[in-house]
């Protein structure tokens, strides 16, 4: 063995004995202050009950939210509202129009199709590459935004969902405009470089068949692809969101039982210690709800299951949808993406430059909803 292997394989060793340590030394925590038996029941029962009453409603959503962009897609809808958002994108976001159809179709799926439209040669000629780059940003604030928008409407919270909109759009603004000032501090000679393509005219959607046929391929091939996003949430929404949850939520009013939702609440405990912060910036009246971000960073999906227990414990109002809705499509999951989104454009060394501006983006998403909600309250 020489040296270099003897080496890889001591950092291993190291590695795997410290994420013990990590590992035994947390659920170590847990299990003392509830029981070790109390522990495992509630991460299994908040699980399942996390999957049947908050997964498949999320499913439904996609389902139907995927057949309804399919739908917009195939009878020239997205392309109109390119053209409407076209002149835009270059005062907004330095970006040339045509990305305008980026945003449109991340808000309809998810972050991954700005990549797949982005690696278009027909749509990147029309970008600087330092602009190619912050799409990774620009696209990743709008992700899941219809599927977001359509679950807070359904708590009954429409209009306040409509007030993160905004706040999502002015934290895209920042998080692409630092990434792109970022991107040019570290690469100066990507500010001039052009991507080389093809004509935009083939950029297109074409459709054969009659009405009848194309809608209803449409809505099967929009349901289908509905589908595929509802299944690709249900590890973060039954792994993020039950951890999140343990440490969010205390025990029951009997104690700690084994029953779903229980925890040690030691988010809220140290929220509450900075809680005139939070109530700032967001307005966020109880500790609880920092969950909700934080939970956002990995994947919206389980930041949303989030959601109907903080309504059921009657810690949201809709200020905290505002900005829930703001920071959940800003960020959206954002930490386990932009990683895969860089390295697909060959530029994965700018990964912690994407983060960093983003995690800006984000807050700034926040808190701009949140001060537009008050200042709509006035009227």
């Amino acid at each position: 063995m020489n040296f270099k292997s003897l080496k890889f394989l001591t950092k291993r060793r190291i590695e795997a004995g410290i994420f013990l340590i990590i590992f035994f030394g947390v659920f170590s925590y847990i299990g003392n202050i509830m029981g070790l038996p109390n522990m495992l029941n509630t991460i299994m029962q908040t699980s399942y009950h996390l999957l049947l009453e908050t997964v498949l409603y999320i499913m439904g959503i996609t389902v139907l939210s995927g057949a309804l962009g399919k739908l917009l897609t195939e009878f020239g809808v997205v392309r109109l509202i390119e053209v409407m958002l076209k002149p835009l994108m270059k005062p907004l976001y330095n970006l040339p129009g045509v990305a305008a159809l980026g945003a449109v179709l991340t808000f309809l799926s998810d972050n991954p199709a700005i990549i797949s439209l982005a690696k278009d040669k027909n749509f990147s000629q029309y970008f600087k590459k330092y602009q190619l780059i912050s799409l990774t940003n620009f696209g990743t604030a709008f992700g899941m935004g219809l599927v977001v928008i359509i679950f807070m409407a359904g708590r009954g919270h429409l209009s306040a969902a409509l007030i993160g909109l905004v706040g999502a759009v002015v934290g895209s603004i920042v998080s692409t405009r630092i990434m792109q000032k970022m991107t040019i501090k570290k690469y100066p000679e990507l500010k001039t470089e052009n991507v080389v393509g093809g004509d935009e005219q083939q950029i297109s959607f074409k459709s054969e068949g009659s009405i009848f046929l194309r809608t209803l391929n449409a809505i099967l091939d929009g349901g289908k692809t509905g589908v595929d996003l509802g299944l690709a949430i249900i590890p973060g929404v039954l792994i993020i969101s039950t951890f999140v949850m343990m440490l969010t939520f205390g025990p029951s009013a009997t104690g700690y039982t084994g029953q779903a939702y229980e925890g040690i609440a030691i988010l809220p405990y140290l929220a509450g210690k900075i809680g005139f912060v939070f109530e700032w910036l967001f307005g966020f009246t109880n500790p609880e709800l920092v969950a909700f971000p934080i939970t956002s960073l990995g994947a919206v999906g389980a930041a949303l299951g989030l959601v109907p227990k903080f309504q059921t414990a009657g810690l949201i109002d809709a200020n905290a949808i505002a900005v829930f809705t703001a920071m959940g499509m800003c960020w959206s999951g954002y930490l386990s993406t932009h990683t895969a989104m860089l390295d697909s454009l060959g530029y994965r060394k700018l990964t912690g430059t994407a983060i960093i501006s983003h995690t800006i983006g984000g807050l700034c998403a926040g808190i701009a909803a949140h001060w537009l909600f008050v200042l709509i309250s006035l009227f």
